[in-house]
């Protein structure tokens, strides 16, 4: 039996699926040490932004949650459904929302830094003590810049 994966956007404002979104990235903090985010942190910033979900039949299975720029805040697949191009999916339908992305990764994630370049994320730079607990981070992007430094350089040329 084939279970059909279904994607379905969640507009800021909405609670659906926040509960799970919770429990998928509980669930890969005790596996990984990453996603450390306090709850009422996650859950304030779920609500604010669009998130994607991504189901096979009833479980939810990997989201994302973006803000209206382009930041990326969250991105989880469950540890047992990755390696089959879900990532990618959910990276897709946020790219078909924002023309750019950019996000943090935890420095020591390998994981993550290399999902993010194999899609085509650059780094933009390294953040000293950038979360909560000291970690390091990398700022990465995808898609053409729009920032006030990136078109002053092409004016100035």
């Amino acid at each position: 039996m084939s279970v059909t994966l279904e994607l379905r956007t969640v507009e800021p404002g909405s609670d659906d699926y926040v509960h799970a979104a919770w429990d998928l990235k509980e669930t890969i903090r005790e596996r990984e040490g990453v996603l450390k985010q306090r709850k009422r942190f996650f859950y304030q910033a779920y609500r604010r932004a669009r998130c994607n979900v991504l189901l096979s039949g009833e479980e939810l299975i990997g989201f994302t949650s973006t803000r209206s720029d382009g930041y990326l805040l969250f991105l989880a697949v469950h540890p047992d459904h990755r390696g089959n191009g879900h990532g990618r999916r959910l990276i897709a339908a946020v790219a078909d929302q924002h023309d750019v992305i950019t996000c943090h990764a935890r420095s020591t994630n390998t994981d993550a830094i290399e999902f993010y370049r194999t899609i085509g994320f650059e780094l933009d730079r390294h953040i000293s003590n950038y979360y909560e607990d000291r970690g390091d981070a990398f700022l990465l992007r995808l898609g053409e810049s729009t920032r006030f430094r990136d078109r002053l350089r092409e004016y100035l040329t």
